[in-house]
């Protein structure tokens, strides 16, 4: 079979659907299985079937043909979304995903597949109660009464809407031979049409359905008849059926139901047949009277429920609607048309953009050199459209971090029953935005780290009880902004991490030696070690001794940062800092001798000028000095990376700030801001602390760029090597750190 590229458009929306439908079935797990969550499931799966089809992939066809049946007859309100049943369908959910990557890439078993799938459908039926068949049942009988037959005793009548999906013509139905098959079964006293989806001329295809029905019939069938005679077409349909004496609440969930709703409020009511046209023209006559009398008409809404035509219930419902419409409409021209990018695609525009301030840089620095306005004034404009490209190119790349941190609410489920615990997940700031590699890279460790709070940190229910805990443990997930990083914090209510067991396994690995004086972020920090584990046995979840250096290497190796913070019978809070992009930073050039440097500029919180003096000599040597009346740590980056300086009539202190701490770092130059293009250093340099990456200048030279966190990782460490945390080694040379 050769490749079909619209294959991988079936396979990207279907993983889509997938992913949404996951969320809404979790949802219903806790209770919340309202009629729109099970109206968006049904439709879900049932364009994943209806993509599936057109691929002539009827293993996944069948298979979920009687996953939307069930929730067909569950949206028709024949019995809600158990939270047994919801866990069978999020099963199922996963079983579509097995069956497509079976289709499209060949991979998994599919002598296990058929079987597994025949067991979740039995399972599915026999808890919903829903018998369901993969094939159609065969058409109604046609009566023998022909159209406007007399109706014997016992009619009834009834108020049909529905409405046809634009591909019911390709799939060779007619729409019009239901509603002349209707008129079989009894008479219809009223029929609206219903074109509000005719798109603009130029858009129309002729081979597309627009148009939809308000149906009533007079008949003495019952409604299992009357849908029997749309089997055909029940799937390429919208079709709600109810009998003119139904209750209130289900006109007000037709209303609610209804595609179009921003037309008239009176149009809206004669389509769900809450009123006919000849109450809808009283009041209209009787509004036009009043207007004419001089005094203010009241609104026709409420005209119509003053003279008992419509419920108040009603047309509150029809007023919501259009109101739901309205904005709806407002925010989708607002967000204008989205399309999908290759994310390589994105990628390589990233890296030409990069070259392209490379260029600009250089022809900056030689208009400067020339000295003529005109070509200096060219190159600043060039330089401002240039930033401008890259804020928008990096704009491409931003994703949020919401649809990152909603796939744990399944890892949390999955996990929690394993555990035999209750765990609640609580997500906050799913808007943050960052790159989208670094996304990608996040992904693990996060999870690692929320599997590690439910299995080590959140105790059983009985030991919460004992604790005044409540038994429900609670994962926390939240993500901000913060000096130019994001921040994403996963934190528990459990138990804390247990320094005691920590030390006492650090000393027997020899990671430390007994009685060593150890601050407790030193302790925490221990768990990051290889192989480190204090579980008493081996889970399938951990006990093995691998995760969290794995965690560590992995933000590591996206230039950030993570923090562990616990206390003891209260949680653990582990903070991980990350920068927002990857390939383009706003950068603070500094020089030291020859060599030159780039701190990212939103780290940077002042520059101070220095005289050299022997007053600062000392400080300098001290590794601190005083400013603005508090003890400020210091780094001399020329006697770190021992770099030959110059004799300088005045000596700089950048001060930075991240993770809430601050360092003064020594440079004899300050060179201004610029756009720095991030290169990844070789593997030679990889183990480098204190240097993030490295950057073309527009004079060809390379500048390294500090990675802050680390230089004051290396500042704190330097402290407590003299055993002050005030006053950090006179030591600086970073090679003897």
């Amino acid at each position: 079979m050769t490749h079909d590229p619209a294959l991988d458009t079936f396979v990207n929306e279907s993983a889509e659907l997938l992913s949404s439908v996951e969320a809404l079935l979790l949802r219903c797990e806790s209770g919340a299985a309202d009629p729109e969550i099970v109206n968006e499931l049904f439709r879900a799966f049932h364009t994943i079937k209806g993509s599936a089809g057109l691929f002539g992939l009827d293993p996944i066809v069948k298979f979920t043909h009687v996953v939307e049946s069930v929730l067909d007859q569950t949206r028709a309100g024949r019995g809600p979304i158990s939270a047994a049943a919801a866990a069978i369908l999020l099963e199922c959910s996963d079983h579509i995903g097995s069956l497509i990557r079976k289709a499209t890439t060949g991979s998994g078993d599919s002598g296990a597949l058929q079987p597994a799938g025949d067991d979740l459908l039995e399972r599915l039926t026999a808890e919903t109660g829903f018998k369901v068949t993969a094939g159609k049942s065969a058409a109604p009988q046609t009566p023998g009464a022909g159209p406007g037959a007399v109706v014997a005793a016992g009619e009834k009548c009834w108020h049909i809407s529905v409405r046809f999906n634009e591909g019911v013509l390709k799939n060779g139905m007619d729409p019009l031979s239901f509603i002349r098959y209707l008129g079989t079964l009894g008479s219809i006293d009223g029929l609206q049409l219903v074109d509000d989806a005719l798109p603009p001329l130029e858009q129309f295809d002729p081979e597309c359905c627009y148009v939809g029905f308000e149906i009533n019939l007079k008949t003495a069938a019952d409604k299992t008849r009357i849908e029997a005679a749309f089997e055909f077409v029940r799937d390429d349909c919208n079709l709600t059926i109810l009998p003119q004496e139904a209750p209130m609440v289900d006109f007000v969930q037709l209303i609610r139901d209804l595609p179009e709703a921003d037309g008239r409020l009176g149009d809206l009511l004669i389509r769900c047949g809450s009123l006919t046209e000849k109450q809808l023209d009283e009041c209209l006559a009787l509004q036009a009277r009043l207007a004419d009398g001089g005094g203010e008409a009241p609104p026709i809404g409420q005209l119509l429920v003053e003279n008992g035509f419509v419920k108040s219930d009603v047309v509150d419902a029809a007023i919501q609607k259009q109101s739901d419409a309205r904005s709806s409409k407002l925010a989708r021209a607002k967000e204008g048309p989205t399309i999908r990018v290759d994310g390589g695609k994105l990628d390589q525009l990233i890296d030409w953009i990069g070259e392209l301030i490379i260029a600009g840089a250089a022809t900056g620095a030689a208009a400067r050199q020339a000295g003529l306005p005109v070509l200096l004034e060219s190159a600043q404009q060039m330089a401002r459209i240039v930033g401008e490209i890259r804020d928008q190119a990096l704009k491409l790349r931003m994703v949020q971090i919401g649809t990152t941190f909603s796939r744990f609410r399944r890892v949390v489920r999955d996990v929690s029953r394993e555990t035999g615990k209750n765990i609640s997940l609580q997500i906050n700031g799913a808007e943050t935005e960052l790159d989208r590699t670094l996304v990608e890279g996040i992904t693990d460790p996060l999870t690692h780290l929320v599997r590690n709070a439910i299995d080590h940190g959140i105790e059983s229910p009985e030991i919460r009880r004992e604790r005044g805990k409540p038994a429900v443990g609670m994962v926390r997930l939240n993500a901000y902004h913060d000096a130019g990083s994001v921040v994403i914090e996963v934190s528990d209510d459990g138990g804390g991490l247990k320094r005691s067991r920590i030390l006492a396994k650090a000393i027997e690995r020899g990671i430390v030696a007994a009685g060593e004086p150890l601050t407790d972020e030193q302790i925490n920090a221990f768990i990051f070690e290889p192989g480190f584990s204090t579980a008493a046995e081996v889970t399938n979840l951990s006990g093995r001794g691998v995760g969290m250096d794995v965690v560590k290497r992995n933000i590591t190796s996206l230039r950030g940062t993570v923090e562990v913070h616990s206390e003891e019978g209260q949680g653990t809070r582990v903070c991980i800092r990350l920068p927002l992009t990857l390939a383009i930073i706003d950068g603070f050039q500094v020089g030291v001798g020859d060599s030159q440097f780039i701190i990212p500029l939103g780290l940077v919180e002042e520059c101070v000028e220095i005289t050299p003096s022997v007053e600062f000599s000392q400080a300098a040597a001290s590794g601190h000095m005083s400013l603005h009346g508090s003890v400020l740590p210091l780094i001399q980056l020329g006697h770190m990376f021992e770099i030959r300086q110059k004799a300088v009539r005045r000596q700089s202190v950048v001060v930075v700030r991240s993770g809430g701490k601050r360092l003064g770092i020594v440079v004899d130059e300050l060179l201004g801001e610029l756009q720095a293009v991030i290169k990844p250093m070789s593997k030679l340099f990889s183990q480098l602390r204190g240097i993030g990456g490295s950057s073309v200048l527009g004079s060809g030279k390379v500048a390294l760029i500090l990675d802050v966190p680390g230089l004051l990782d290396h500042s704190l460490e330097l402290q407590r090597a003299v055993g002050d945390p005030r006053r950090p080694s006179v030591n600086h040379n970073f090679n003897a750190a």
